[in-house]
């Protein structure tokens, strides 16, 4: 039956139609009819071996690229496994599609059949980690199915969207011509006029104006005009960790990342308007809701229930681009109130914000940890893109890491375990399509290693280049710390684990154990090189103190 088109070749068709390059995921019995089909395509398929990596890979490569991540998943077990690598795509933001398949048509409902991989409502697992779901029950639906799809993960939020198609509609023939063409463009998403009215007043008043700049800033593509609205109020910008790379590190108005710093806290608060783009105000932004903010907020947001989750202010529910191209046009030919920070100017309370930052770090004994951070952003080239775990070199990267003309990505979104070495072979893997460079970066701990380890043999698979930087602690470094510091002891955070030199070698990617002061030349021998290649550093490294106690 390989000449003969079922529904798997629609899918396929409608997503090459759409623009898609690239698949991730892993085959399933429920499943076949897509890969079947694929093989009468023109998309590259990336085999992951476990399905949340796959996830992390679609989102990796919808980052790196800004272009939608897709995703191929079995039924049940398949789909499950998948959940958590979503929910931090859609924590994040990041546009994707997830294709699952389904058990025929007559398993479906309320009945137990005693099908392989039934769930009573598989779709229903995914409702929080998905802007929406929807199961096709015909195969003449699945192109306008998958355009919408399309169209709403694209649409500022951006998010994943999960179809699923039952066995029987993938498999059985079809009489649905080819695909030739499929639009999806995203819905418009502009602030309300007498929203930008009143935030222009406000502005055009502010002495003490201030921005936080949040990961929604970069998912619009709003740091043209971000640049723009701080020179045009003369007011310093601090990035979260999500935000980090939208405005230019070494800017005069620049706070850079130090969102988790008192000195950073206590500066925000006493900003007479204080513009929030693309944030919560969560619990890292707000240092852990110890912000008390004293003057007026407005705060922006695609997503309308971030609006004033956290403190109140003027809402404006918009894209961050559209809304920030909205807010310079209607600030054109206003002149805004002269900054005065209680006698200061603008940029030298941020020169001052940021000498009071370095002295407490100095003041602690995070001498390795300053140099380590340091040595690894000398090694990295400006342009490279980075992809950080959930480890304590992120926990690091989130506040002292200059993106410069790379981009910088993490799991903060949702702070699940695994998201860096498979979203950057997702990365490496998009960035070759486009044509840029796609030597990535990879950075974990051991124990955030050992979710993912298993990815070592897509990457050889595949020859995809990524350095992955291992930091091996011997345990949950973090939690370690935390319960330290909490209860004077840690109690089921020290791992077992494995030779990581040896184990990568196994798979056939050359491995190399360093001193934590060789990290940079060790880096520097792997992009270098070709493929996937590992460096391992055994060391303990510590975090700053918290301010926020």
């Amino acid at each position: 039956m390989s000449d003969q088109r079922n529904g798997g070749d629609l899918v396929v068709e409608t997503l090459e139609a759409l623009g898609a390059k690239t698949v991730f995921g892993i085959p399933g019995q429920h499943a076949l009819g897509l890969f079947d089909a694929m093989g009468r395509g023109n998309l590259h398929f990336v085999s992951s071996r476990v399905e949340n990596n796959s996830a992390f890979a679609a989102d990796g490569y919808a980052r790196a690229t800004g272009e939608v991540g897709v995703l191929f998943l079995s039924t049940g077990p398949g789909a499950l496994t998948s959940l958590a690598g979503l929910q931090e795509a859609y924590a994040t933001g990041v546009p994707m599609v997830v294709i699952a398949s389904q058990i025929p048509l007559e398993g479906l409902g309320a009945r137990r059949k005693g099908m392989l991989h039934q769930l009573d409502d598989q779709k229903a697992s995914a409702a929080n980690v998905t802007k929406s779901q929807r199961l096709i029950q015909h195969a003449s639906g699945i192109p306008s199915a998958i355009q919408d799809a399309w169209t709403e993960a694209i649409s500022s939020p951006q998010g994943p969207v999960w179809i699923e198609v039952p066995q029987n509609v993938l498999l059985d023939p079809i009489m649905v011509p080819p695909v030739e063409d499929a639009l999806a463009e995203a819905a418009d998403n502009p602030p309300r006029i007498e929203l930008v009215r009143e935030a222009v007043k406000w502005l055009a008043e502010a002495k003490r104006p201030a921005i936080i700049a949040g990961g929604g800033t970069r998912r619009g593509r709003a740091e043209a005009s971000l640049l723009k609205l701080a020179e045009k109020l003369d007011a310093p910008v601090i990035c979260t960790p999500g935000g980090n790379g939208a405005f230019p590190w070494n800017h005069k108005l620049s706070l850079q990342s130090w969102v988790e710093d008192r000195h950073m806290t206590d500066l925000l608060e006493d900003a007479d308007v204080l513009v929030v783009i693309g944030s919560s105000l969560g619990e890292v932004t707000s240092n852990y809701f110890t912000f008390e903010p004293r003057g007026r907020i407005i705060q922006i947001d695609a997503e309308p229930r971030v609006l004033e989750s956290n403190r109140p202010g003027l809402g404006i529910r918009a894209d961050a681009g559209q809304a920030l191209s909205a807010l310079l046009e209607a600030l054109d030919g206003v002149e805004p109130a002269t900054a005065d920070w209680h006698g200061q100017s603008a940029q030298d309370l941020v020169a001052d914000s940021l000498k009071l930052v370095n002295e407490r770090l100095e003041s602690q004994d995070l001498a390795k940890e300053l140099k380590f951070m340091a040595d690894i952003r000398e090694a990295v080239p400006a342009d490279m893109q980075t992809f950080w775990d959930m480890t304590i070199s992120a926990y690091w990267a989130w506040s002292c890491w200059d993106a410069r003309e790379g981009e910088f990505h993490s799991a903060q979104g949702a702070g699940g375990l695994g998201f860096g070495f498979p979203s950057a072979i997702g990365g490496s893997v998009g960035l070759e399509t486009t044509g840029k460079p796609s030597r990535v970066l990879a950075v974990s701990g051991d124990g955030s290693a050992m979710y993912s380890i298993s990815e070592l043999a897509t990457a050889k698979q595949h020859n995809v280049p990524v350095t992955w930087l291992i930091v091996d602690d011997g345990g949950y470094g973090i939690l370690r710390e935390y319960m330290v510091g909490a209860f004077g002891q840690a109690t089921a955070t020290e791992l077992a684990r494995p030779d990581f030199v040896k184990l990568a070698e196994s798979f056939g990617v050359p491995a190399v154990r360093v001193a934590p002061e060789d990290v940079g030349q060790a880096l520097k021998d792997g992009f270098a090189a070709d493929g996937p290649n590992v460096v391992v550093v055994e060391t303990l490294l510590k975090m700053f103190a918290p301010t926020h106690l």
